[in-house]
């Protein structure tokens, strides 16, 4: 897994070029942002379950067809795949924030998944909805805890997952 400062000195040392001052500048903004970053991955790693579980009852309260009969999460098997999948999103999203680049949930996330979700026949519309849930969660839980900063920072890595399965929504069975 690369890091944002690994990436960009990699890509200068392929150019055989010494860093300029863009390249200090990016490395800047990856240092004044790491303090609000690793607040945010601090309260996922303490208040994953919580985060989930908050983010999941929005999500029904929006859409209360998802746990109704037929609905994608009916039945205890699927609901319990929602909240895994969930939390696996968190749980990614978490480590894209350490790196500071959401690139990474290409491999680890993205690639192959929205042709596993077509086969299982699992709409991304709500998936998508979940994980801006997440993110809302985790930026109004840094806001109570009082951590400032942008929440854009916080949001890239569960937007890139968000725009990546948007990109093939899936409708229910």
């Amino acid at each position: 897994m690369r890091d944002a400062i690994s990436g960009l000195i990699g890509r200068y040392d392929q150019l055989g070029r010494y860093l300029d001052r863009d390249a200090m500048d990016r490395m800047a903004d990856f240092y004044a942002e790491a303090a609000q970053r690793l607040a945010a991955v601090e309260l996922i790693n303490r208040e994953a379950a919580e985060i989930v579980r908050e983010a999941a009852q929005r999500l029904w309260l929006e859409d209360p067809e998802l746990i109704l009969p037929g609905g994608n999460a009916y039945t205890t098997r699927r609901l319990s795949a929602c909240l895994r999948d969930m939390d696996y999103f968190l749980r990614y999203a978490s480590y894209a924030l350490v790196a500071a680049d959401v690139t990474m949930l290409n491999e680890r996330v993205l690639n192959g998944l929205d042709d596993t979700y077509k086969s299982l026949g699992v709409p991304t519309g709500p998936t998508v909805r979940s994980i801006a849930l997440l993110a809302d969660v985790v930026c109004e839980k840094l806001a109570e805890d009082g951590v400032a900063g942008p929440d854009a920072v916080v949001r890239a890595p569960f937007e890139h997952i968000c725009r990546g399965l948007a990109a093939t929504n899936v409708r229910a069975r």
